[in-house]
């Protein structure tokens, strides 16, 4: 006859259930999936080639504009700052893609059901989302940042000076306003699904739909455009004190950033994945 303990001890012993924040374990999951594909690390090739080159370019015109016969084209000696946050304009929409695709591409393939198994609280999941795209984007944006002023301050010789102090600020900043617009890029991605879409909405909002506003003329449309994310960031790159000073510049693309998380989060738990 088989005793009771002798039952007991044919049976496996039970695991203790994994200790650690829900948030954590969800993070995890989104930077394994992130770092496991290529399309990350051509993204991040991409985008320091293009910061490269367009820092060369920019430290080129500056050089150029400062040699020639026409004066009033004369920039004089630069900051390589300026020069790195002029670059961001083009390389930016290279970053934005580890936002954009880090929820578009499991929408395209149908492994959102997956994760949304995994993880069913659909707030988690996108906070894990925005964890991750924001902390690699902050970190490719001081990357990208040095690799700017390393390539801009050779070419710009006489006409350029890198104060370590500016200069560390001036990454600093990069790295906060693509951390920023690459979690802006998630939470409409979110919301729209599809990476075309969402590219051309953000197209609209950082460059298009500001630029129309924009009539020395009237100054309505030209506050309203100062409101506009992509405006916002640019003040804030530049350290500007008006049309407000550049931490507002900062809050305000917080603050479209904060939204369209809102809006990608409303979307997930009401539509089916």
């Amino acid at each position: 006859m088989t005793t009771s303990s002798t039952l007991d001890r044919s049976r496996p012993a039970s695991r203790p259930a994994p200790a650690g924040h829900p948030l954590a374990g969800a993070v995890a999951a989104e930077w394994t999936k992130l770092w496991s594909v290529r399309s990350t690390w051509w993204t991040l090739l991409a985008a320091l080639v293009t910061m490269a080159a367009t820092a060369a370019q920019l430290a080129i015109y500056a050089v150029n504009a400062n040699t020639d016969d026409d004066p009033t084209v004369n920039p004089g000696v630069l900051d390589v700052g300026d020069v790195v946050a002029g670059s961001l304009e083009l390389t930016q929409f290279v970053v934005i893609g580890l936002g954009l695709f880090a929820i578009t591409s499991e929408f395209a393939t149908g492994t959102i059901r997956t994760t949304l198994r995994c993880t069913p609280s659909r707030s988690r999941v996108l906070a894990a989302k925005a964890t991750v795209v924001g902390a690699v984007t902050f970190g490719v944006g001081l990357l990208l940042g040095a690799v700017g002023a390393g390539v801009a301050r050779p070419v710009l010789g006489e006409w350029g000076r890198a104060p370590l102090g500016a200069t560390v600020a001036d990454v600093l900043a990069c790295a906060a306003y693509l951390a920023l617009v690459g979690v802006l890029a998630l939470g409409l991605a979110a919301a729209l699904r599809g990476p075309v879409l969402t590219l051309t909405v953000l197209l609209a909002l950082l460059y298009i739909v500001p630029l129309s506003l924009q009539e020395p003329d009237i100054t309505v449309l030209t506050r309203i455009a100062d409101a506009f994310p992509g405006v916002a960031g640019t003040h804030f790159l530049a350290g500007d004190t008006a049309p407000y000073p550049a931490a507002v510049g900062l809050l305000l693309l917080a603050g479209w950033t904060g939204a369209a998380l809102t809006l990608g989060r409303w979307a997930l738990a009401r539509r089916d994945a």
